[in-house]
């Protein structure tokens, strides 16, 4: 599913995942057929054998892998690949699925959900896993035709019907969306340039000498960048036909691609009075302000950290349906990481990997394609980037997450190939 070799996992002990011998038998709604969700739904079908499990969704397929969405572009997989569980699993596990649906209210004194063209629907617990929506940014004429999003499964395939060899595509954004997409299409033969904003590629996870290498492949694989880009408009008639930079540069454009990031879908939230922030504020055991909701996923706000990836939803998902189903499980925060494969490149970034003033100490060092920075602070290992060859990215993970005192290894020899040898060699 990640791309990541079996070798790069450990066994955890799911001891700690136990649930209270407080089981519910009532019924527990999931609004959004998310990795959140999904894994809610399984987790509380668990935990709650007893228990009546809705799952919501406004989509009309099964849920299905999110991230496999521009491999699908791609052509890399059929779309018969693309769900997480055939619809007999659900059946199996008595998780009634309902497609196409829309909640337009929830009402927590009565504990009922007013939806679309149906009978209002009454819940025990609630969960709230309704994700996140691509933000648009308001550049004039950004409403033209054939300027879109990649989102849904549904916008995959309006982008597959509207791209053929030769097509001039604009994608906004280089983030990994941005990317992804931008590889996926230029495979089709697709004339892609992408934009970004800031003078590099992966702002949020690398630093400008990792992007650098990224940057190599893109080009390698016919993708024309313009980084540090501020677009003027979108000009054109109904449809979209050029993309006008402020530095006066003029790009041609059949389509229009948008990947600058996500908001969540918070709305449902606040017009149920929950307290919201960026996202749905939740505590440690992913509850609302209302005791009977839980949020998860991209939608959730835990200490002030949306997180907006899968491994966190999927992990908060799961917390989330053991705890609406009478469990008493602790979501404690998780740094955030990312092992990815773009553009072909391996990439692991995790923690603090822009130190902003002199009380960091950065070690880098980079062979051809491949790319390595520790960060510390206060003797411990905060940040770290690497690139082309991540296979020690779990151990850093682990001193990172454990938050160990690497004082001893800073005494020694401080030139970074000492430095690295010795935060491999540490037990």
């Amino acid at each position: 599913m990640c791309g990541v070799g079996p070798d790069q996992f450990e066994p955890v002990s799911r001891s700690g995942l136990s649930v209270a011998p407080h089981e519910m038998s009532g019924t527990i709604v999931i609004i959004g057929g998310g990795i959140a969700g999904l894994s809610a739904a399984e987790a509380a079908r668990a935990a709650a054998p007893r228990a009546s499990i809705i799952l919501l969704t406004k989509e009309q397929e099964l849920p299905y892998y999110r991230l496999n969405l521009t491999r699908y572009l791609a052509g890399e997989i059929e779309v018969c690949a693309l769900a997480v569980h055939p619809e007999a699993w659900y059946a199996e596990r008595a998780i009634d699925i309902r497609f196409d649906t829309k909640v337009t209210a929830i009402d927590p004194a009565g504990k009922t959900l007013a939806i679309k063209g149906q009978a209002p629907l009454p819940y025990d617990r609630l969960i709230m896993a309704m994700g996140a929506h691509p933000f648009v940014p308001p550049i004039s004429g950004v409403n033209r035709q054939q300027i879109v999003t990649l989102r849904t499964r549904s916008d995959a395939d309006w982008i597959l019907r509207h791209c053929t060899q030769g097509t001039r595509c604009v994608i906004v954004g280089g983030g990994v969306l941005g990317l992804e997409t931008a590889a996926a299409l230029a495979r089709r033969h697709v004339e892609v340039t992408l934009l970004e904003g800031f003078p590099w590629l992966l702002p949020r996870q690398l630093n400008r000498p990792a992007s650098e290498l990224l940057a190599v492949s893109a080009r390698n694989q016919g993708i024309t960048l313009i980084l540090d880009a501020r677009i003027k408009q979108f000009d054109g008639d109904e449809q979209v036909r050029s993309v006008v930079l402020e530095s006066g540069q003029v790009l041609s454009a059949d389509l229009v691609i948008v990947t600058a990031g996500v908001r969540t879908n918070s709305y449902l939230a606040r017009l149920a009075g929950l307290e919201v922030k960026d996202g749905v504020v939740v505590d440690n055991h992913l509850r609302t302000s209302d005791c009977d909701i839980f949020a998860a996923g991209d939608l959730a706000e835990h200490q002030g950290v949306a997180y907006g990836t899968w491994a966190p939803a999927q992990f908060q998902g799961t917390i989330a349906g053991m705890n609406a189903a009478g469990g008493n499980i602790s979501f404690a925060g998780i740094p955030r990481s990312n092992i990815l494969k773009v553009l072909d490149v391996d990439m692991f970034s995790i923690g603090q990997v822009h130190p902003d003033d002199a009380s960091y100490q950065t070690f880098e060092s980079q062979e051809a394609m491949t790319y390595r920075l520790l960060v510390f602070r206060d003797s411990r290992l905060v940040g770290a980037i690497l690139v082309g060859d991540t296979a020690f990215a779990p151990k850093l993970k682990k001193l990172i997450e454990s938050q160990a005192n690497c004082a001893e290894l800073l005494k020694g020899p401080t030139g970074t190939q000492s430095i690295w040898q010795a935060v491999l060699n540490r037990d």
